[in-house]
C-alpha cells in the first residue's frame, strides 16, 4: 500500500501546550494508518492536553481521538489512569490510537458477523 497523505479530515487541537509540528506530523501518520485499517472513517479528531502548567512532576497528557464512521462514533481517551508512561505526549498518542485502533477492529469483527448471520443462508443455497 502506498504512503499516500490521509484522505480523510484530520483535526488536532493542542490545549495547555503549544502547537508541536513533530507531534501534530505523528498523529497524522497514526490516522492514516487507521484509514489504511478501516476505510470508512469519515471524520478524525485528535486533542492533545497538557497538564497545567503550575503540576511539574507526575503529570498526565491526555489524548482524545473521535472518529466518524456511518452510523457511529469511536472515542478513545488516554491520560485519565494512572499510567506514568503518559507524561510523555507520544506515549500518550500512540497508546490513544491503540485503543482506537483495537475499538475498529471489533467494529469490523461485529459487522462481519453481522454479514454472515445475514447471508449465510443465501451462500450456502447457491
Amino acid at each position: 500500500m502506498s504512503n499516500s497523505p490521509i484522505q480523510l479530515p484530520v483535526r488536532i487541537t493542542f490545549r495547555n501546550m503549544e502547537p508541536s509540528p513533530t507531534l501534530e506530523a505523528k498523529i497524522r501518520e497514526k490516522a492514516s494508518k487507521l484509514e489504511r485499517f478501516h476505510g470508512r472513517i469519515t471524520d478524525c479528531r485528535v486533542s492533545v492536553e497538557a497538564p497545567h502548567r503550575h503540576h511539574q512532576k507526575g503529570q498526565l497528557y491526555k489524548v482524545s481521538i473521535d472518529l466518524s464512521l456511518p452510523g457511529q462514533e469511536i472515542l478513545a481517551t488516554t491520560g485519565t489512569g494512572d499510567n506514568h508512561a503518559h507524561e510523555d505526549p507520544y506515549v500518550a498518542v500512540r497508546d490513544a490510537f491503540d485503543a482506537a485502533a483495537r475499538q475498529l477492529e471489533d467494529t469490523l469483527h461485529r459487522q462481519r458477523d453481522a454479514r454472515r448471520e445475514s447471508g449465510g443462508r443465501a451462500a450456502r443455497r447457491g
